[in-house]
C-alpha cells in the first residue's frame, strides 16, 4: 500500500512551525507496511488543497490529511472535502455530545464555533477523537482511502494509533514489515558502498537497503516487507550474517546502539575501566560516554588538556616531546593516553590531539589532522587521521573514531568479544 501525507496550513510553509506530524506518521505507517510515496504541504487555500487531493488520488492507495479542522474561519478542510467528495456538512450528534462533555469537565461555556466542530461531511465515516473536539473523517473514492485528522500532534497520534491503523489492518490493507539498522564506522559512504556492492545487488527483491550517513557513522537500514514477520526477521538476520563477513571491523552495533554503549558493555563484563585525555575534541568524547546510563560503572573521568601547560602538568607529557614534535604528533598523543591511564588508574585510556580548524593548519599538518592513541597496561597504540576543514565535523569524527579505535583494540586483545558484539 502506498500513501501520501498532505499537511495543511500556512504556518508550515512560512516556517512558523516544523512539520513533525509527517515524520511521526511516516514512521508509524512504515512500521505497518505502508510505504510513504510522497509528503506534500499546502496553503490554507481551497484550490491548492483540491489540486493536492486530485494528484494524490492518481498515485496512491491512502491519503492522510492533517490540519485545518479547528473552529476558526481559516480552518477550511471540511468544506473543501465536501467539494471534493460532492457532499454536504451534516450535524453529528455523538461528536457534539463528546464536545459538550469535554467543555463541561473543564467548566467552559460552548459557543457557536465549538458547536460547528460537530459538523462533518455526510459521506464520511466519523472517527472518534477522545483527546480533542475535532473528529477524524474517513472517505473512500475510486479505490483510494482518504483520512482527515486534526493537526494537533497528540490528537493526530491518537487517531492514527486507535482508529486508522486498526481499520487498515482489519481490512487487510497492510503487510508485515521489519527494519534492522546496522551501525558502521570507519568507512565513508562511497567506500562502504563499493565494499558491499555485490552483497547489496544480490539482496532479495523484498529487501531494501538505505544508507544513512552522518558525521558519527554510516547506518545501513535493511527493510523487509512480506506476510510473516518472523520469516522477515530471519531473512534480515541471514543477510546481516553475510554482511559481517565483508566488513567485520567496521560494524559496531545495531539499531540505536552507540559506540559508547558497546564499549561500556564490554568493559563492564571484563570488570575494567576507562579514562580520556582530550585536546582537539574538547570534552566531546566524555560527553558521548556520559550520555550512556550507567557509565559511572566503567568511566572514571577525563582531562581536557587544551594547552601544552596542562598536557605537561596533568598528563606528564614531556616538554621535549612538545618542543621537538609539537602538540599534534604521535609522540605527544601517546604520552597523553599513557598519562591519563596512570593518573586516573584505569585499564584503558584514549587520547586525541589535532587541528580542528578552521585555522592553525600547515602544509605538513593541515586542518583536520588528528592523532588518536589508546593505552593499556601492556601497550599503547596510535593512528593518524585527516578528516577535513570543518571544525564541528572534525570534533565529532575525531571523537567517534577514537571510540572505534578503542573498541577495535579491545577486540584485538580479546578476540572472543568480536562475535559477541558485532
Amino acid at each position: 500500500m502506498k500513501a501520501e501525507i498532505i499537511t495543511i496550513g500556512d504556518e508550515i510553509l512560512i516556517g512558523q512551525i516544523i512539520d513533525t506530524n509527517s515524520a511521526w506518521i511516516a514512521e508509524q505507517f512504515n512500521l505497518s507496511g505502508i510505504e510513504i510515496y510522497q509528503i506534500t504541504s499546502v496553503h490554507d487555500d481551497k484550490e491548492h488543497i483540491l489540486e493536492a487531493l486530485k494528484k494524490a488520488e492518481e498515485k496512491v492507495d491512502l491519503v492522510i490529511l492533517t490540519g485545518g479542522l479547528g473552529p476558526t474561519k481559516d480552518d477550511i478542510t471540511k468544506n473543501v472535502l465536501c467539494v471534493y467528495f460532492d457532499t454536504k456538512l451534516v450535524f453529528h450528534e455523538p461528536t457534539f455530545e463528546h464536545i459538550k462533555q469535554r467543555f463541561k469537565n473543564r467548566n467552559i461555556d460552548l459557543n457557536k464555533l465549538n458547536r460547528d466542530q460537530a459538523l462533518v461531511p455526510e459521506s464520511c465515516k466519523v472517527l472518534s477523537n477522545k483527546t480533542g473536539t475535532a473528529p477524524g473523517m474517513w472517505f473512500e473514492k475510486n479505490d483510494t482511502i482518504f483520512v482527515s485528522v486534526p493537526g494537533v500532534p497528540f490528537e493526530m497520534k491518537y487517531l492514527v494509533e486507535n482508529e486508522i491503523l486498526p481499520l487498515l489492518q482489519n481490512n487487510g490493507k497492510t503487510k508485515a514489515i521489519f527494519h534492522k539498522t546496522v551501525q558502521t564506522q570507519g568507512l565513508p559512504e562511497s567506500m562502504l558502498a563499493e565494499r558491499i556492492e555485490n552483497w547489496e545487488t544480490s539482496l532479495p527483491k523484498n529487501l531494501k537497503l538505505a544508507y544513512l550517513p552522518n558525521p558519527m557513522s554510516v547506518r545501513l537500514r535493511l527493510s523487509a516487507i512480506g506476510n510473516d514477520l518472523n520469516e522477515l526477521k530471519e531473512q534480515v538476520q541471514d543477510e546481516i550474517e553475510r554482511l559481517k563477513q565483508l566488513i567485520p571491523d567496521h560494524i559496531f552495533g545495531f539499531d540505536n546502539e552507540t559506540l559508547a554503549d558497546v564499549i561500556g558493555r564490554m568493559l563492564v563484563e571484563k570488570g575494567q575501566s576507562l579514562a580520556v585525555a582530550e585536546s582537539c575534541t574538547g570534552g566531546y568524547i566524555s560527553h558521548l560516554i556520559t550520555s550512556v546510563p550507567g557509565s559511572s560503572g566503567w568511566y572514571k573521568g577525563g582531562i581536557t588538556a587544551y594547552s601544552n601547560e596542562i598536557k605537561q602538568n596533568l598528563l606528564s607529557v614531556s616538554a621535549e616531546s612538545l618542543k621537538k614534535y609539537g602538540a599534534v604528533s604521535e609522540h605527544v598523543v601517546r604520552e597523553m593516553a599513557a598519562g591519563a591511564r596512570e593518573k586516573l588508574n584505569t585499564d584503558f585510556a584514549v587520547a586525541t590531539s589535532g587541528i580542528a580548524g578552521p585555522t592553525g593548519g600547515t602544509e605538513v599538518k593541515p586542518v583536520g589532522t588528528v592523532w588518536i592513541a589508546v593505552s593499556s597496561p601492556d601497550k599503547t597504540i596510535s593512528e593518524k587521521f585527516v578528516f577535513g576543514d570543518n571544525r564541528e565535523r572534525n570534533i565529532i569524527r575525531s571523537s567517534q573514531t577514537a571510540l572505534q579505535l578503542l573498541r577495535r583494540k579491545i577486540i584485538n586483545w580479546d578476540s572472543n568479544y568480536f562475535h559477541k558484539f558485532v
